[in-house]
């Protein structure tokens, strides 16, 4: 005869020993607000702390009362439902070099490219160098200086620009009828010239920057940076070079000219299928 025992065998089988109610995992994100489950606690997140004790859940509530809480699974309440609170991670903004651009970290050293970029002087490629220079060394462009923008015609002829070799020229005073730009309209297809309307490189710096309301005028004739020294209170061009490079830390400390003026030198070198009529 055969009988049925309902309550015969292992009435937990199927069912896991060990099995923990499952609580859906919530970054505990600055500001989120959320209740301590078994207290009338309500607060928003101001920290989350790991300690040799387990972690902590710092909360802050609406009358500015501050308590700690131990950081367990399903330990607090959001929209009323049980949650366990995880470290907020912040997602770091992609680095940026003092050009704007995305950095590019471990960048080794290259074979310098055979296009240039020319500047006028000293100082116009220092701070070329100081706000695009992390941009051409990852492209591998060489910024050289001509000592003044009567030599271009010669430089020009010594290096041969070509397909592949260009060359692209930063020029100050780039203005419609100055000896600038007539000495620049025929240097060829392999040849970009841009530049600023400023007489010197100096004046493409924002004036706040260095505490001035404006640059100020200098009569024609009197040398520039002497003149204004002279008006600012400098005591000579050395110190006023100092004062100017220290005030440039990104494209932000400069006049939007210069910025679009040395891009599309970049562009033009970097980017062989660019022409001169798609930058100018």
């Amino acid at each position: 005869m055969s009988f049925n025992d309902p309550y015969g065998g292992d009435i937990l089988a199927g069912h896991s020993r060990n099995r923990r109610p499952g609580y859906p995992k919530v970054p505990a994100e600055p500001g989120l607000v959320v209740e301590v489950r078994g207290s009338d606690f309500v607060g928003a997140v101001t920290g989350y702390e790991r300690t040799h004790q387990g972690d902590l859940i710092r909360l802050e509530d609406r009358h500015g009362v501050d308590r700690v809480f131990h950081n367990r699974e399903g330990g607090f309440l959001l929209e009323g439902q049980p949650v366990t609170l995880t470290r907020h991670v912040e997602k770091q903004a992609p680095r940026r070099s003092n050009s704007g651009s995305r950095r590019v970290d471990n960048v080794e050293a290259k074979v310098a490219a055979p296009s240039r970029i020319w500047v006028e002087g000293i100082h116009d490629a220092a701070i070329v160098e100081k706000v695009w220079g992390h941009d051409l060394r990852v492209e591998g462009v060489v910024v050289e200086y001509l000592e003044g923008l009567d030599n271009l015609p010669e430089r020009l002829a010594e290096f041969g620009p070509a397909p592949g070799r260009r060359v692209g020229v930063l020029a100050d005073h780039l203005v419609e009828g100055s000896k600038e730009t007539r000495m620049t309209r025929t240097v060829g297809e392999h040849v970009l010239v841009t530049g600023h309307p400023f007489i010197d490189i100096w004046a493409a710096i924002k004036p706040e920057r260095l505490g001035l309301r404006a640059w100020p005028d200098v009569p024609y004739g009197e040398d520039w940076k002497t003149g204004i020294c002279r008006r600012v209170g400098w005591s000579d061009p050395k110190e006023g070079w100092h004062r100017v490079y220290s005030a440039v830390n990104s494209f932000r400390d400069l006049d939007s000219s210069l910025i679009g003026a040395v891009e599309r030198l970049v562009d033009f070198v970097t980017t062989p299928g660019l022409s001169k009529s798609d930058l100018i």
